[in-house]
């Protein structure tokens, strides 16, 4: 028996997670110049990271020799949150912290419920601690929260659900979502991933970290990846009650947030001004896109992130003939939408790009 046949069979089952394509990648790939291409396949903010961030990078490179301290940051977000240090669980980007819930409650004999076309790490944690997936179908290509109820098993232990979702953009109105958590039953955890939470216009959005203290089997998992602009730094959080927070604690590997994403997020949160440009550029840039879908006759999901999902006939297709062009979007078939791509929110010009490969790709 080889070595790798050592390997648990729910290991060896798992698909490898597929990134949005580098833009090196393609240089390489197509013969192109890397400053001709345009990415907007993978939901990064297009200002790239805050200016108050990177002045505290900066700074920061004097101490890289040190170990970290998660203190300053944990406690900023405690206070920003109104929630106690002992609820905050910092992860190498939300991805990370979400790990960490998989390894907390699942193992070979538990499940997950999850909704079809949601984000693809839920099956890929679940599977990763030995827990059996229950995909739902999905509703207008969101979250089911009726069926996923339903869907719930004896020896479900985690509902994982993205709202605003990903790849869809599909929102949940707070008050299903509360209505969700009053039903579901209290020793089985619900992950509420909101990664793209800051794009909600204000008046849209609840104080979901508050409920944590009516609903203590809530884990609501943040990122720093989208509108903050830090995804290369790689830091996000979890607010969980405090048993549950220090059980993924138990399980969280030692300085697992760096030097550099601790400080860079700490003064992106205090970046008032960024972040409003991100979002109004976001608002703008969404509406200059769905102009041109409509201008195509194309299909989209509505959408509540910095990205849309829109309908063509081969997703595969038009992705390559966009590719060859130095235009990156997402492929989604992986996600059950084969005849689906979905495209990042960038700046004017960017979307312009955009826009231009698109109609040479759909008449070509």
């Amino acid at each position: 028996m080889s070595l790798m046949q050592q390997a648990p069979d729910y290991i060896r089952a798992i698909s490898p997670y597929v990134s949005g394509k580098p833009i090196t990648e393609l240089a390489r790939e197509m013969g192109l110049p890397v400053e001709s291409i345009v990415k907007l396949a993978s939901n990064e903010n297009p200002l790239g990271m805050s200016p108050k961030a990177r002045q505290a990078v900066e700074k920061a490179l004097a101490g890289i020799e040190r170990y970290p301290d998660q203190f300053e940051l944990i406690a900023t977000l405690a206070e920003r949150f109104g929630l106690a240090n002992n609820q905050i669980v910092l992860g190498n980007g939300s991805n990370d912290v979400l790990d960490l819930a998989a390894r907390a409650f699942l193992a070979p004999g538990r499940s997950a419920v999850f909704s079809q076309h949601a984000f693809a790490v839920y099956p890929l944690a679940t599977m990763s601690a030995g827990g059996t997936c229950v995909m739902v179908p999905a509703k207008d290509y969101g979250h089911d929260l009726a069926a996923m109820r339903q869907a719930v098993r004896a020896d479900t232990r985690v509902i994982w659900i993205a709202n605003p979702n990903n790849p869809t953009g599909n929102f949940l109105p707070y008050d299903q979502m509360r209505r969700f958590l009053e039903d579901v039953p209290s020793d089985v955890a619900v992950v509420l991933d909101e990664a793209y939470n800051e794009y909600l216009p204000p008046s849209d959005r609840v104080d979901t970290l508050g409920w944590i203290r009516e609903f203590p089997n809530l884990i609501v998992t943040r990122t720093f990846s989208k509108i903050y602009g830090l995804a290369g730094l790689r830091i996000g959080f979890a607010a969980a009650a405090p048993e549950i927070a220090d059980l993924l604690n138990r399980v969280r590997q030692p300085f697992n947030v760096n030097n550099l994403a601790l400080v860079a997020a700490r003064a992106a949160l205090d970046d008032h001004t960024f972040i409003a440009e991100s979002f109004e550029l976001n608002r703008r840039g969404m509406e200059q896109i769905l102009a041109g879908l409509k201008r195509f006759g194309l299909a989209h999901i509505p959408s509540h992130g910095n990205f849309i999902t829109f309908a063509v006939n081969d997703g595969a297709a038009v992705n390559q003939k966009l590719l060859r062009q130095g235009v990156i979007v997402r492929p989604i078939g992986g996600y059950g939408l084969p005849n689906h791509l979905r495209v990042t929110i960038g700046t004017e010009r960017e979307n312009l790009r955009f826009l231009e490969a698109l109609d040479k790709a759909l008449h070509a």
